[in-house]
């Protein structure tokens, strides 16, 4: 990722870590909500498997829909120890976690219960519900006080998704956008997969490489399948790295100006509809005026 975003990372969780006397004195439960969003493969995972190795902090993997409901996420949450994280990974996908306010349809379900996957709200055999304030608390109620020293990590690929009391502060204390490939990303990569410092690279490639790879939008999942792939052959993956990253800023470039195009007819057909309507509204008084002026004559 970019160096100055993982470093801004580094420098919070050494924070926290160290941060015992500040909770202490504050009064605060030692703990940290992290959200890490984006589009699949750039990095989310990863990050979380980082985030513990720098740490040296233990990881607990939580499956929501596996939990039958708020008591038993309540007992799992007990069992952790201090010095770990805990992950929530695809959090609009493990539970319906959507939007309330954007959420207007009604369900049978009451509008507070979330089902876990593969079950049904008042099913013959209950299924597997967790409330969202069963979530609520599992990261920033009573119980999860109990303990110390415990990061709280959820992924998603679609933020918009998530309701917002899921998200803010004291819950989901620092938001990560994970975005596609940029350029000095595109470097490190480079770095630790082909051993190429940027001096090692031609001036005109580095040129092309750092013109196209915003446009590309490339995730680093993408760019290090294409150097895992060539990584014997140096000069064949960068050759090849440029070619995909060109071929898919041509293919943004396309779907953009469709997308234009289709709102631009989109557009002009709605100006269409509306202006026969219009138009009628203005015909009449110059209808009336010509009758007034025959009757005068």
């Amino acid at each position: 990722m970019h160096p100055q975003k993982k470093q801004e990372i580094m420098d919070d969780l050494e924070d926290f870590a160290n941060g015992q006397s500040f909770y202490q004195k504050t009064g605060r439960a030692w703990k940290r909500g992290y959200l890490l969003y984006g589009p699949p493969g750039t990095g989310k995972s990863s990050m979380i498997a980082a985030m513990a190795n720098y740490l040296s902090y233990d990881i607990y993997d939580l499956e929501l829909t596996e939990v039958h409901n708020n008591s038993e996420l309540r007992t799992l949450l007990m069992k952790t120890s201090s010095k770990s994280i805990i992950v929530i990974e695809d959090i609009d996908c493990s539970v319906n976690l959507t939007n309330r306010k954007k959420n207007n349809k009604r369900n049978y379900c009451d509008p507070e219960v979330r089902c876990g996957s593969g079950s049904a709200c008042g099913g013959e055999d209950g299924g597997n519900s967790i409330t969202l304030s069963g979530l609520l608390n599992f990261t920033d109620g009573l119980w999860s006080c109990c303990g110390s020293e415990r990061i709280f990590v959820f992924t998603t690929n679609h933020i918009e998704k998530l309701d917002p009391a899921l998200l803010r502060s004291g819950r989901m204390d620092m938001h990560i956008y994970m975005s596609y490939c940029s350029y000095p990303a595109l470097k490190i990569l480079l770095k630790n997969y082909l051993g190429y410092e940027e001096s090692d690279l031609d001036y005109h490639v580095l040129k092309e490489l750092s013109d196209v790879v915003d446009k590309a939008e490339m995730t680093p999942a993408d760019i290090s399948e294409v150097l895992i792939k060539n990584r014997n052959y140096k000069q064949k993956a960068v050759t090849e790295l440029l070619e995909a990253m060109k071929t898919r800023a041509d293919r943004n470039f396309q779907c953009g100006s469709l997308r234009d195009k289709i709102s631009d007819e989109e557009e002009q057909e709605k100006r269409a509809l509306e202006t026969p309507s219009e138009g009628s509204e203005f015909e009449e008084p110059c209808k009336e005026g010509e009758n007034k002026e025959k009757m005068k004559s």
